[in-house]
């Protein structure tokens, strides 16, 4: 009876101890979610709110001050302690820097690093400031500075040859954009957990080299080479999306510190009516393409010798960290061999324009620089297709394949759209060598009708046909000629056997039947990665190389997806 009575005892007392513990971690995490909601209201408050809450006996003067008095307060403020900033940050940025310059040292140099470094005695000066709504919790506050800065900064560089090199970094000019993140929001002072620092943009950065008595100049290459270090250990350290955590309060940081989010697959199909760069002859097109320019990061396209529209039909597969604020950038370059490749032009896409999991057809104008927004000049246009894949994407068919199978994302989520009937032949293959899906099947052309096709004839008509062909196949097909149109019905539809659809392009050709010869209207390229995609699908599409007229296409894919091993030539088709 007793050991009933104990027992009893036992779990009302148990149970009364987790309710208990319950409320009070409920009542607690409440209190920090008011006190969060009440630091998110201060940080939004206007100087009319604070004189309605404070009298104006009590009401501070930096509280009735404008924005630029507020900006003249604070620079004010920092000049007075930069001393004691400019011995904390020297230190901060030599153990943070010095390593990411030897990550970057130029192969030509034994070691890079500090031997002085301080800020000098010019403080940076605030020229703007704003607060970022993003709509998650902490506060986001954005300061634009600009410094002339007299810092004293000495270089100990060692070449292969033992050679040692006091180098100067001299004259650094700098305007940019810094962004601080106050998170976590806490319920003790002051108030959050960790303050996050990065450049979020650098409008622009000057500065001058100098080997200690003598001329950098005389030793060839080494100029352009620590330039080169030192803008990409910028880059790669303090640039945005890359952000310095500071704790404030002692706690567990790491959600804040910076980790991929996506992946995004880009497609460089084509460009046209590329700037000629050579005086001989024409371009010979090649393209960089990068989220991040950092050499590591960027990828490049082979060179199309002699040719102003190009077809690359190349996959590059990025590693997306902030797809709100990131952008893909593609530079076009002309091809000189051992000179310095010139620039024909380069184009830009926001990442949040991308809808996750929707391939994105786009046709880019090139420009000049992409700092400036007028640029009358036409330099041509690039032809990307764009698809930003998320990890947390909810409705993502999941991924049959082990990470050794290498395959871009866009691979991946079309051999993950099949029914998973190939997953246990993948699971038996267990080797560790390198693979590639290869999209294989039947693409099925219905050529349904053109739309106002340039004339030809002197009668103001045409009479066209289109020849189908891939890149990759000897295979064509032509439809039948339609006498006197300009808006010709066809309604044929062409099988072709596809072995690798990813990599192959359809092409149609429209021409005007003449009894002797025939005259080129126009053509328009596809590639097969919608059709892959969605399997079935009709679009318009419009003729290049012509002022006029567009195709109505219906496209049909069966699909047949093999796996081929790039080391040995065996090749195992999904059943």
């Amino acid at each position: 009876m007793g050991f009933l009575v104990g027992l009893v005892l036992g779990i009302a007392a148990g149970v009364a101890l987790i309710v208990g513990f319950a409320r009070v971690e409920n009542s607690r995490a409440a209190r920090r979610r008011q006190l969060a909601a009440t630091v998110a209201s201060f940080s939004k408050m206007t100087i009319e709110d604070s004189r309605k809450l404070l009298p104006g006996d009590m009401c501070p003067s930096w509280v009735v001050f404008s924005t630029q008095q507020k900006l003249k307060w604070l620079n004010q403020e920092l000049t007075k302690i930069w001393p004691f900033v400019n011995t904390a940050a020297s230190e901060l940025i030599k153990t943070s820097v010095e390593p990411v310059l030897e990550q970057y040292r130029p192969i030509v140099l034994a070691s890079l690093k500090f031997s002085k470094l301080t800020l000098g005695t010019v403080a940076p000066q605030f020229t703007g400031v704003s607060i970022i709504e993003n709509g998650e919790p902490g506060i986001v506050m954005e300061l634009e500075m600009n410094w002339d800065a007299n810092p004293s900064i000495i270089l100990d560089v060692k070449t292969l040859l033992g050679v040692s090199l006091p180098i100067q970094v001299k004259d650094i000019g700098f305007t940019g954009v810094f962004r601080l993140i106050f998170k976590p929001l806490v319920d003790q002072l002051p108030c959050f957990g960790a303050v996050c620092f990065s450049l979020r943009k650098k409008k622009k950065l000057d500065f001058r080299l100098k080997v200690i008595g003598g001329e950098i100049s005389a030793i060839p290459g080494i100029s352009d080479a620590l330039e080169d270090t030192i803008k990409n250990a910028i880059e790669d350290s303090i640039t945005w999306p890359v952000r310095k955590i500071i704790p404030i309060i002692p706690g567990d940081y790491s959600d804040l510190e910076l980790k991929p989010v996506g992946t995004l697959e880009v497609k460089l199909v084509q460009a046209r009516d590329l700037t000629n760069k050579d005086l001989i002859g024409k371009s010979d097109p090649f393209a960089i393409l990068y989220i991040r320019p950092l050499p590591d990061k960027m990828k490049r396209s082979k060179t199309i010798n002699n040719d102003l529209n190009p077809i690359w039909n190349e996959h590059f597969e990025f590693i997306v960290e902030d797809s709100d604020t990131q952008t893909v950038t593609v530079k076009i370059y002309d091809d000189d061999g051992i000179q310095e490749s010139e620039l024909i032009g380069c184009a830009q896409v926001t990442l949040k324009d991308l809808q996750p999991g929707k391939v994105k057809d786009i046709w880019l104008k090139l420009v000049k620089d992409l700092e400036i927004q007028r640029d009358r000049k036409d330099r041509g246009q690039v032809h990307l297709e764009l698809l930003y894949c998320p990890f947390d994407m909810k409705d993502e068919t999941p991924n049959p394949f082990r990470q050794e199978f290498s395959m871009t994302s866009l691979e991946r989520s079309m051999t993950s759209m099949e029914n998973g009937s190939g997953s246990a032949d993948l699971n038996r293959l267990s080797s560790r060598k390198k693979k590639e899906i290869i999209m294989r099947g039947v693409l099925a052309v219905t050529v349904i009708s053109g739309e106002d096709l340039p004339a030809m004839d002197m009668n103001g008509k045409s009479d066209p046909y289109v020849v189908l062909s891939l890149k990759k196949s000897k295979t064509k097909y032509k439809t039948r000629v339609v006498s006197e149109s300009l808006n010709p019905i066809w309604n044929q539809t062409f099988d072709f056997v596809v072995e690798d659809g990813l990599h192959d392009m359809l092409v149609l050709e429209v021409y005007d039947h003449d009894t002797f010869r025939r005259d080129y209207m126009g053509r328009c390229i596809l590639t097969l990665t919608k059709v892959l995609i969605e399997e079935d699908y009709k679009g318009s599409f419009n003729l290049e190389g012509a002022k006029s007229g567009k195709l109505n296409l219906h496209l049909k894919w069966s699909p047949q997806p093999i796996l081929r091993d790039s080391r040995e030539d065996n090749v195992t088709r999904f059943r």
